[in-house]
């Protein structure tokens, strides 16, 4: 019987425009920073196994069923011999009747108002918060700087940011908050 993992999934979107944080500065003073609204981009898709941090990103050009598919047919073959339980937010894109899942890979997809409840979420911020406030004269650059941000990260870290105790304390929150009333009752 192959092991089973449970990862976390979802994709983002990484461009030349720029993104912006909160900056610190004297009372009354407003930050100021050079922005640029270029919109070329490429899409990072990627995984996260909570429980032991060990991540799979790749890079497409397009948020679409056909890198969607490629970005399966490669996560399969890093990792024939193992069962998956992949959590998914409820995208259009996701539930597509194009796109083929691999035998060895189970789909859980997460209520559709709840991109947060999704682990992998916080990969995205911290990446975004590494790259916020630079200028990029061509996705080249940008690429290899996400791709060295990924290069530095532990499984330490992914388990830090996106495992049990995260969940746990999300999930509490959503109980705390009642935002799925009856759900927890």
């Amino acid at each position: 019987m192959p092991s089973v993992h449970y990862w976390c999934q979802d994709e983002s979107r990484f461009g030349l425009k720029t993104i912006t944080r909160r900056r610190l500065t004297l009372r009354g003073v407003k930050p100021h920073s050079q922005v640029q609204w270029s919109f070329k981009s490429s899409y990072l898709y990627g995984r996260v196994e909570p429980l032991t941090g060990e991540s799979f990103f790749l890079e497409f050009s397009h948020l679409n069923t056909d890198c969607f598919q490629a970005y399966w047919r490669e996560f399969s073959q890093a990792y024939p011999h193992q069962l998956h339980l992949i959590q998914m937010d409820n995208a259009t894109g996701h539930p597509t009747k194009r796109l083929i899942v691999p035998e060895n890979i189970i789909l859980w997809f997460q209520p559709a108002p709840s991109p947060d409840c999704n682990p992998i979420e916080r990969v995205w911020a911290w990446i975004k918060g590494q790259i916020a406030w630079h200028l990029f004269n061509d996705l080249e650059p940008l690429q290899a700087e996400v791709a060295l941000s990924l290069k530095t990260l532990s499984h330490s870290f992914f388990s830090s940011i996106t495992g049990k105790n995260r969940l746990l304390a999300e999930l509490d929150f959503i109980k705390n908050t009642n935002l799925y009333t009856g759900l927890f009752n």
